[in-house]
């Protein structure tokens, strides 16, 4: 879940090598928000390497579409119409496949319990009112009970915690971390824990509603108010009940008003850690606030399960005071788990990172923009070395690249590229580009292309994350039916999409081999290279550079263009050679060890031939 989030005026910074990185999975939108100063030096500078490496592979998986076999998809269906996948749908050979894949952490998306439309009041859970509900299946990213998990998921209902714990135990015998959301800004509107373990307070339990803030309260209010359902809302259902809520909570997105608007996160409430937003945002920290410590012992309640890390929804709506607080003490219990941060703000990055302890954070104002402006066919590649300027230094291998995640527009779809194999060198680029995570949405490597309005989602070039829905791509590569197990082997696709699919796990393999890509530093060769000093040399639409380590020295070229072939000679200066320690004067050889197994021999001084075709990638390793 995101909003519009606000990026700095200007910052300035000077051209450098940096070890760490970023890399992982190429966001990029608007860098033109931002405003750069000339480069001052050419001279790049190392920074120590880390002994740890950062380079995660991160598939994410929308859990409910993941192994529906249902090819019904009609708008607005129902569960039974549409069908719905589960937690026993991902099986031990599923996870195997993703293993093979290259796949180091799968994210759950959509575990914990949240508001939906059908109804499981038999089995003891609390309908929800559609008229606070987003689409049929409902948002993730409206909890119900941050001590439960979604219904839907589960083949045996009384029984979907241990369905759940099942999947994890699954996914940790085939050597795959898990992580999982952790939404803590908000809360869907009819929130109400009755799994909580016992002598836990409820959210809200105890609060004071006739005030407006209270630190002690967990929710803010519009005392003297009520309610009302947005305009415009509609639902399926043919006979709703009116909700009420009396008095008004302030609505998700920060709204303090009894009606938000249709496109407010109008189904949820606001969670309260001591800031007074209606008092020129006063923080109440001291005593530390009851939804604090509600927060920290949920988050420790899933470790304890086993969950090895937490993608934390729009973390910057939550002050950092909570997270560098909360933070410490779960890993002081489970030292290895991780956090990521959903976050939009630039400025606000080394301050989610050192004050709040983050491990990584979204990098989607930033390279995603950058990419995916380069991947519509306008931008420059200029702005891949600003974004790499403005992220080096001490947090470069913090940043999580993408291209797709449940919340982006696919790569095919219409709304986007168009065409899957457009993401080549965007995503080579992501992944390469320096130390940090990598994330793929699950059927990105198949090129999934939603082209109708699913129910509430609309058509809009997102995979549904509101209603039903099967997604025909994805059930190509499970090969299966509503009859039949899925085989997990990609026996419906086409041959495109088998050769989509290998690109990524070639990529992959190449992340997870490559010492320079893992542990290894960054220059940016784009400063050595132009029309004058290297014919031919696109500025604009390639983009070059080194990624090295003791034991592996490797140049890799990009070209962004979509019609031209790109025939130039890529220069290395003095200065890269003798950052990588190698003699500048002897003859080496360069052999793409990714696609196309091009060899080489150059002269040191004389740059390196190369010739890409329109959206291609050299990795050229140095001997």
């Amino acid at each position: 879940m995101k909003t519009n989030s606000s990026t700095p005026d200007s910052f300035k910074i000077n051209r450098r090598t940096f070890a760490g990185g970023l890399v992982a999975s190429g966001m990029l939108h608007t860098l033109a928000a931002f405003s750069v100063e000339p480069l001052q030096s050419n001279m790049n500078t190392s920074v120590p390497i880390e002994e740890k490496s950062d380079k995660l592979v991160v598939y994410q998986i929308f859990t409910r579409l993941f192994g529906n076999q249902n090819t019904t998809n009609k708008p607005w269906g129902s569960r039974d119409e549409n069908g719905v996948g589960k937690f026993n749908d991902i099986t031990a050979k599923a996870l195997q496949e993703l293993k093979k894949f290259g796949v180091s952490h799968v994210w759950y998306t959509g575990i914990i319990e949240h508001a939906l439309m059908t109804d499981y009041s038999a089995f003891g859970i609390r309908k929800d009112n559609p008229q606070v509900v987003k689409g049929r299946a409902g948002s993730p990213y409206a909890i119900k009970d941050y001590y439960d998990v979604n219904p839907d998921l589960a083949v045996d209902v009384p029984n979907r915690m241990k369905e759940f714990e099942d999947l994890l135990k699954r996914s940790h015998t085939n050597d795959l971390k898990v992580l999982i959301d952790f939404i803590p800004n908000h809360v869907a509107r009819e929130y109400h824990s009755d799994a909580k373990p016992a002598g836990v307070q409820d959210m809200g339990e105890g609060d004071d509603t006739s005030k407006p803030f209270d630190p002690k309260n967990n929710f803010y209010y519009l005392p003297g108010q009520s309610f009302q359902v947005p305009q415009g809302v509609v639902t399926p259902e043919e006979s709703v009940v009116n909700y009420v809520e009396n008095p008004a909570k302030a609505t998700g997105n920060d709204v303090f008003k009894a009606q938000p608007d249709l496109n407010d996160w109008y189904e949820t409430i606001k969670l309260n850690y001591g800031v007074d937003y209606l008092n020129n945002r006063q923080t109440h920290f001291d005593p530390v606030p009851s939804t604090w410590v509600k927060m920290k012992d949920i988050l420790l309640f899933w470790a304890a399960k086993g969950v090895d890390g937490f993608r934390c929804d729009m973390a910057e709506m939550v002050p950092v005071e909570f997270w560098g607080w909360a933070i410490p003490q779960v890993k002081a219990a489970f030292p290895d788990v991780i956090f990521i941060a959903e976050i939009y703000n630039p400025q606000q990055y080394r301050n989610y990172i050192f004050t709040g302890k983050f491990d990584y954070l979204y990098d989607k104002v930033g390279l995603y923009d950058a990419v995916r402006r380069l991947m519509e066919g306008h931008g420059t590649t200029e702005d891949i070395t600003r974004v790499w300027q403005q992220e080096s230094g001490d947090y470069a291998n913090h940043m999580l690249r993408f291209l797709e995640n449940h919340d982006e527009q696919r790569v095919a779809s219409r709304f986007f590229a168009s065409d899957p194999w457009t993401a080549v060198p965007a995503m080579t680029l992501s992944a390469t580009l320096h130390t940090g995570p990598l994330m793929i949405y699950f059927g990105q490597e198949l090129g999934v292309n939603p082209t109708q309005a699913e129910g509430f989602q609309g058509e809009d070039g997102r995979t549904t994350i509101f209603d039903y829905w099967g997604v025909p791509e994805f059930q190509a590569w499970t090969n299966g039916s509503v009859d039949k197990p899925a085989r997990f082997d990609g026996g419906k696709l086409t041959d495109d999409q088998k050769n989509l699919r290998k690109f990524y796990q070639q990529l992959n393999q190449l992340v997870n081999t490559s010492d320079a890509i893992r542990m290894g530093a960054f220059y940016d060769l784009q400063y050595a290279n132009n029309a004058g000093k290297s014919p031919g040399y696109d500025q604009h639409r390639l983009y070059s550079y080194l990624r090295h380590s003791a034991k592996q020295k490797l140049l890799i070229v990009c070209n962004f263009d979509k019609q031209k072939t790109a025939k130039t000679t890529v220069r290395i200066p003095v200065e890269a050679w003798k950052t990588m320690k190698l003699d500048g004067t002897k003859i080496y050889s360069f052999s793409d060890i990714f696609r196309t197994k091009t060899k080489l021999k150059s002269a040191a001084t004389s740059g390196v031939p190369v010739e890409l075709p329109p959206l291609s990638v050299l990795v050229l390793e140095i001997k």
